[in-house]
């Protein structure tokens, strides 16, 4: 009876054991999340205030004219539109793209030229795509001060994107959407002017934001 209650009590100490690993596990696991959300807003903060000391005066998004010297701006424009190359600088070993804001948001974050998952963890990055192409797609972590609330966007709501060269394009989000995260035509599907995106939670679908560049008056 002895060895029994024995066998009984070092049983109970074992389960109690691995729950108290278990718990230990998961608040560190929430410690660490919560750390790197932190340092990740931070580091976008620093490396978007660096971003903006780079960009020049903001400049108008070139529009049709028959004014001379307006048409020479826009055969410029036209060339660069063919290249759809995008300018970049080098901060701290990365090259950025410009800045996207979402003032409903609050967010105003630097985009990486390429990403990748370790880039990712410092900002937003370009999934493929140009401005001057209008199908720029942005891809950012489900950080809470990157990505993760662009499911509250509504349509209407604004996103502005200022490229390196201080040309500002604005947005209008028109529509959102869930895609399955091996969906890669989906994402890339539609004649989207510009889009963000962010995985949701267990990262087996996205959340997809929609948007279409708002014309200028002339």
């Amino acid at each position: 009876m002895k060895n029994k209650n024995r066998r009984t009590d070092k049983k109970g100490n074992l389960f109690t054991g691995i729950g108290l690993l278990l718990i230990v596990a998961a608040l560190f696991l929430t410690g660490y999340n919560i750390w790197d959300d932190y340092r990740a807003g931070q580091a976008s903060q620093e490396i978007v205030n660096e971003v903006m000391q780079l960009i020049p005066e903001e400049t108008v998004k070139p529009t049709a004219s028959t004014n001379a010297e307006d048409t020479e701006i826009e055969t410029e424009a036209s060339e660069t539109d063919q290249a759809a190359e995008m300018p970049v600088t080098m901060i701290r070993g990365l090259t950025y793209i410009g800045i996207v804001e979402i003032p409903s948001l609050g967010l105003k974050l630097p985009i990486i030229d390429e990403w990748s998952d370790a880039r990712l963890k410092i900002s937003p990055c370009r999934y493929v795509g140009s401005v001057y192409e209008n199908n720029l797609i942005l891809s950012g972590h489900s950080y809470k001060n990157h990505f993760r609330y662009i499911r509250k966007l509504a349509a209407g709501d604004s996103v502005i994107f200022t490229d390196m060269e201080g040309t500002r394009f604005e947005y209008e989000v028109i529509m959102q959407e869930i895609i399955m995260a091996e969906d890669v035509e989906g994402m890339l599907a539609g004649e989207w002017d510009l889009t963000l995106f962010t995985c949701t939670p267990g990262g087996k679908s996205r959340n997809t934001v929609r948007c279409k560049l708002v014309e200028e008056e002339n």
